[in-house]
């Protein structure tokens, strides 16, 4: 009967395992943050065709030069806010693509470590039964020499 399989860095392991973890919520997080990016931009680009089509609502009255100089301002406004929706995507996009490349690196060095468990416990599994088989040879050899000896 050998030891049991006990591995040295299991503790290093679970470590890089938490951080993976960590960083799978960041990347989640982030995608999340994207996801409402898109619904942002496609508001602020949806309000932008209608106020340049000239979608107006029943009821303003006659067009006045000071409701054409608001209206180009409410356009502009639109254009600002499409503008800025945009540049936050662009900012969700490069914050994506860093956690993705963090989550990577992560799962990276938690492999590696998976892959040396995996090693030694089967080096162990290989050692055992060859010690096994030494022990079974030995009983066997002994066996003989008494059947002989009696």
């Amino acid at each position: 009967m050998s030891a049991p399989f006990r591995f040295g860095l299991q503790r290093v392991r679970e470590i890089r395992a938490h951080d993976e973890d960590q960083a799978k919520e960041r990347f989640a997080a982030s995608l999340s943050a994207r996801v409402r990016g898109e619904a942002v931009l496609r508001a602020a680009e949806s309000r932008l065709r209608d106020a340049q089509s000239g979608v107006l609502s029943p009821g303003l009255g006659p067009l006045t030069g000071a409701s054409l100089v608001a209206r180009q301002a409410w356009v502009e406004r639109l254009e600002h806010d499409r503008v800025d929706a945009q540049l936050r995507m662009r900012n969700y996009e490069t914050e994506l693509q860093t956690r993705r490349s963090e989550l990577a690196k992560a799962s990276q060095a938690r492999e590696v470590l998976d892959k040396l468990e995996e090693r030694q416990r089967e080096e162990h599994r290989l050692e055992s039964e060859r010690v096994e088989s030494e022990r079974l040879d030995e009983m066997a050899l002994q066996m003989h020499a008494r059947r002989m000896a009696a």
